[in-house]
């Protein structure tokens, strides 16, 4: 049977699994927008405010529920709008397929209406990208796409469908989809690794992304019990452990625990699982590699010696390895290691705010007092990202949605839009500050239209708040043009909208607030802060935990 290029990019994302696509309609992609509301009883299409509220909104879908989101756009600004969204999903491993629009054929590199190189623009932050030009070639290509997104190191995908494509015929024959094939684990010495532990003293696990991504925290709960070892976490990772866990000493780097960052620093040996070793974890990497053996597990071959020199290595699944890995190692209990590890939970100094009655930290509480162990929490990115890092009590793998490696502002509010599809429009909360929520607040206008429960928590200090700390600390307090001295009216804003829009000014009224929430309309709680509230500790970039600043 004859059938479309529109049609087919609609049979072959049902086929390979999509049940919800996001996306914003345009010229170049109206055939395929035709197919998806002939189609809209199989597969659901969410129409976002913006370009880039559809991908990130994608992106949080694909994190929630560990299936490849899918965003559509059209040609020109359409698929450059994306271009942060894709950017964010590559850098945090995130599966994806992007379908982009274009001219037709015929005036294809003509410099033609809303014509780009969408390709040229985003082959640095794909995985892997496609240019049909030919019909034939479409169920062919998009099988491809996610198989290359959701295998390995997992990442976006990008397909771009021309027009005259989408418009022309060929045959179909509704071939069924070969399921992905599942990691396998590559040969080691796992003997020798198992060995090389052993003999050490003062063992140190560093986890990350990685083990959210392959289902792993299991075996990292039983390798830490194994070797007495303490864990520390990357922003990715965060959620690997459950907060309460005694060996969880929370997240290393630049804004990580004290106890985090200064184990990894007096460790013998550092396990990593899944992490990339980004400079806002390591710091100076002489420093961090010093008197240390550091065995390195990732799937991806590309990270393995790239920023730190490992003394054995193993490109693979995480949980894989460490099924492997793990009946060959003895048990360890390190017991001055142990006492090491109390000593510096004691020397932790505890972050002092301004305002000892109203602050980040009762405010991230107080949410979390309020949400299950299943609550889905996006950030932004800013100082709040950092404050709900340290002080919200996650105990579920996964259920932490941030910008990692791109530090995307304006990330969160379409992330919590996805995260709330994808769990079935339970409550989903969004930690922001005024300056990120600010770049994507028009997505309110999705969260209302569709109905979604999502709990903004906007932390509110009139400026963006990690700038103008670095510009206190490092610039001679010159805030230059980091404070916002803006006027919005958030809740009014949030009622505008049609959602309901409340302000805290206190910890009684936001627990009022969060006591009585809609469960069919966002909500926007306006939670104003100290300008000068900052965030600690703090290691200056290239530094290392002898440089780390405990208070400003």
């Amino acid at each position: 049977m004859k059938i479309s290029g529109a049609q087919i990019v609609v049979e072959q994302l049902i086929a390979n699994g999509a049940t919800t696509v996001f996306g914003y309609p345009g010229g170049a992609v109206l055939a395929l927008y035709d197919e998806l509301y002939k189609q809209s009883d199989r597969l659901e299409h969410i129409l976002t405010a913006h370009e880039q509220g559809a991908v990130h909104a994608a992106d949080g879908y694909a994190r929630t529920n560990k299936r490849t989101g899918v965003v559509i756009a059209t040609s020109g600004p359409g698929a450059t709008n994306l271009v942060t969204g894709i950017a964010n999903a590559y850098l945090d491993s995130i599966p994806m397929v992007i379908v982009t629009g274009n001219v037709p054929l015929s005036i294809h590199g003509k410099d033609s209406f809303q014509e780009v190189d969408v390709i040229g623009i985003t082959g640095p932050i794909v995985k892997h990208s496609f240019v049909v030009r030919d019909i034939k070639d479409l169920e062919h290509t998009l099988n491809e796409a996610f198989r290359i997104a959701q295998t390995g190191r997992r990442g976006p995908v990008l397909v771009d469908v021309p027009k005259s494509v989408q418009t022309d015929f060929c045959e179909y024959f509704w071939k069924p989809v070969h399921p992905v094939e599942p990691p396998v684990c590559p040969e080691f010495d796992a003997q020798a690794m198992a060995d090389a532990i052993k003999n050490r003293k003062r063992p140190y696990i560093y986890a990350g992304g990685g083990v959210i991504a392959s289902g792993a925290s299991a075996e990292l709960l039983e390798l830490s019990k194994k070797l007495s070892a303490p864990v520390g976490l990357s922003m990715m990772g965060l959620t690997a452990l459950p907060k309460d866990y005694p060996l969880n000493l929370g997240m290393c780097g630049m804004h990580g625990q004290y106890v985090s960052t200064t184990a990894a620093a007096e460790s013998d040996l550092i396990i990593a699982l899944g992490v990339r070793f980004s400079d806002r974890a390591t710091g100076n990497v002489d420093e961090y590699e010093k008197n240390k053996l550091i065995i390195h597990i990732d799937i991806d071959n590309a990270e393995i010696g790239k920023n730190v020199t490992p003394g054995l290595s193993v490109c693979g699944d995480v949980r894989h390895v460490l099924a492997k890995l793990l009946p060959l190692i003895e048990k360890a209990e390190n017991p001055e290691w142990l006492a090491r590890i109390e000593t510096l939970k004691k020397a932790e100094v505890e972050q002092v705010f301004v305002n000892k009655d109203y602050n980040p930290r009762n405010i991230i509480e107080t949410v979390c007092k309020f949400s299950s162990d299943e609550t889905v929490v996006a950030t932004d990115v800013g100082q709040h990202q950092m404050w709900a890092l340290q002080f919200y009590n996650f105990k579920t793998p996964g259920m932490l949605l941030t910008s990692g490696g791109l530090g995307a502002m304006g990330f969160g509010m379409g992330a919590a839009v996805g995260a709330c599809f994808a769990g079935d429009k339970a409550k989903t909360v969004l930690f922001t500050g005024d300056g990120s929520f600010a770049m994507n607040l028009i997505e309110l206008a999705t969260a209302v239209t569709y109905k979604l429960p999502i709990v903004v928590i906007l932390i509110n200090n009139g400026a963006l708040g990690l700038p103008l700390q670095w510009q206190h600390t490092f610039f001679e307090d010159r805030d230059a043009y980091s404070r916002l001295d803006r006027k919005t009216d958030f809740p009014a804003l949030a009622k505008a909208f049609g959602a309901h829009g409340h302000r805290a000014d206190s910890v009684s009224e936001l627990e009022a607030i969060l006591k009585d929430l809609p469960d069919d309309l966002p909500t926007v709680i306006d939670c104003q802060i100290e300008q000068s509230e900052m965030v600690f500790p703090m290691i200056p970039p290239g530094g290392s935990v002898k440089n780390i600043i405990l208070r400003g």
